[in-house]
């Protein structure tokens, strides 16, 4: 048994706090540093001690978490590259030809938004498709409020929670959790997110094709009317500047792309060596993406492309940080509840495990089940979600899979589970202050009504889906 200290107690009140926090949907920013500078002013008995902990604890974050940002970096310089030349634009317009029904239209945008979203997130993404397929979508039948499910369970959920070929969520996960590498994490969540959204997706599907309108049916017309007047309120996916070097980038790009996939999956299936996963899987799309940034800045900037590629590069920071940069201090709070992480912030040889330690102090008085472990930390993904981030609760679920691995689940498949629940919620799926309020915006569609579309197909698929990881992953 661990003997809990002063230290611990508060640890653990500073992690409910923010638990709470989140569950009022206020940011836990404040919390965090606040908890992180008082437990290290007692734990080492100097406010100096403290001053610096805060410091020490964000830095080594940084450090940790700085790969996710250059992968998030270099993805979106790329696709902002691909819009100057046009090639975005050229790469989706031909499946518009494919959309000849309602039915036909709902899995085509759902195959499209979940390819395009594991390569640039469904984020950037979003615009292209809800301004270029989402009218010929309606056009054939399907009406936008199920073209917006469509999208928002496919991007913001399915190819949001496994992010596995970004690779940011798993490798927030597995450091969280002190793995050395996030390739299992990757591994446990593309499994999990897949049976998750498609559950979801096809329930939705039968929940709402009776909804599904014949082509020539005149209330297509009054959505495109509607969904016409969101496009021109927001005016993006510029359909201008159709070169001819976007006719041989909207080949080129996701040719290459799809050889790196090829490339990963045949290294991971048949050299035996484990594939590039983890940060090298990260660190090689990251590699290609740069090569490509340079390659379509060229094309498109001549000699102007010292200049646009500088550009890009610095929006592309801007995104990541606005997107990630809150995660650095809830991480830094985290990981001094880690024993990996807890000495060198502390500036000690041997840090405590504040975390592990009131688990296992608590462990005693909880059933020693696997189906509990699974569903507490689908839970609390959930509560964390609801502050509409989905990525700020990952440094909580990871470093909760890790201590409660002693419930009969290993740490990957629980932290996997955690961040299904806190991306499918806070990334933008069934909570109206998350980037769905984006994808509603562009369909013209009341977000409210967006999240009670979603609600029962995402928490059917993500029960089903814990069942699966404690029953047969």
């Amino acid at each position: 048994m661990v003997e809990l200290t002063l230290v611990h107690w508060l640890y653990g009140i500073f992690t409910l706090a923010i638990i709470v926090t989140m569950i009022f949907r206020k940011g836990v920013v404040l919390p965090t540093l606040l908890g992180t500078f008082i437990i290290a002013w007692v734990y080492k008995g100097s406010i100096v001690d403290g001053f610096t902990a805060i410091f020490n604890a964000n830095l080594i974050a940084a450090q940790e978490l700085f790969s996710i940002f250059l992968i998030i970096t270099f993805m979106l310089a790329l696709l902002n590259s691909l819009k100057d030349l046009g090639a975005d634009v050229r790469m989706i317009q031909p499946i518009q030809k494919v959309m000849v029904n309602g039915h036909i239209s709902f899995f085509v945008l759902v195959g499209v938004t979940y390819i395009i979203s594991l390569f640039f997130w469904p984020t950037p993404a979003v615009p292209l498709i809800c301004a270029l397929l989402v009218p010929a979508a309606v056009r054939a039948g399907l009406p936008a409020i199920t073209a917006a499910v469509a999208i928002a369970l496919a991007g913001q959920g399915m190819a949001l929670s496994s992010d596995y070929i970004v690779q940011v969520a798993p490798s927030l996960s597995a450091t969280s959790a002190g793995l050395e590498d996030a390739g299992g994490v990757a591994d446990k969540s593309l499994i999990l997110s897949l049976i998750a959204g498609g559950i979801a997706i096809l329930l939705a599907y039968f929940m709402y094709r009776k909804g599904i309108r014949l082509k020539n049916d005149p209330q297509n017309q009054r959505d495109l009317k509607i969904l016409n007047a969101a496009e021109n309120s927001n005016n993006e996916a510029k359909t201008n500047n159709l070169t001819r070097w976007s006719k041989v980038f909207a080949i080129f790009v996701p040719l290459s792309l799809l050889v790196v996939v090829i490339y990963m999956m045949y290294n991971k299936l048949f050299t035996g060596s484990g594939g590039l996963v983890g940060g090298d899987g990260a660190a090689f799309v990251g590699g290609v993406a740069v090569i490509l940034l340079l390659l379509s800045t060229i094309a498109f900037g001549k000699h102007h492309a010292l200049d646009y590629i500088s550009n890009h590069i610095t929006d592309g920071f801007v995104f990541a940080f606005k997107a990630m940069g809150p995660v650095i201090p809830i991480a830094g709070f985290f990981f001094l509840g880690s024993g990996d992480f807890a000495g060198n912030i502390l500036g000690v040889e041997e840090g405590p495990s504040l975390l592990f330690g009131l688990v296992e102090a608590t462990q005693e008085f909880l059933p020693q089940s696997a189906l509990l472990a699974a569903f507490s930390l689908l839970i609390i993904g959930i509560i964390t979600g609801l502050d509409g981030s989905g990525f700020s609760g990952l440094p909580l679920t990871g470093a909760l899979a890790a201590s409660l691995e002693t419930q009969g689940m290993d740490t990957e498949t629980l932290a996997a589970i955690g961040q299904m629940g806190a991306i499918w919620t806070g990334g933008g799926t069934i909570v109206a202050w998350s980037s769905l309020i984006a994808i509603a915006g562009f369909c013209g569609v009341s977000v409210m009504e967006l999240v009670r579309k979603n609600f029962i197909p995402v928490i059917a698929g993500l029960v089903i889906m814990t069942l699966f990881a404690v029953f047969i992953l």
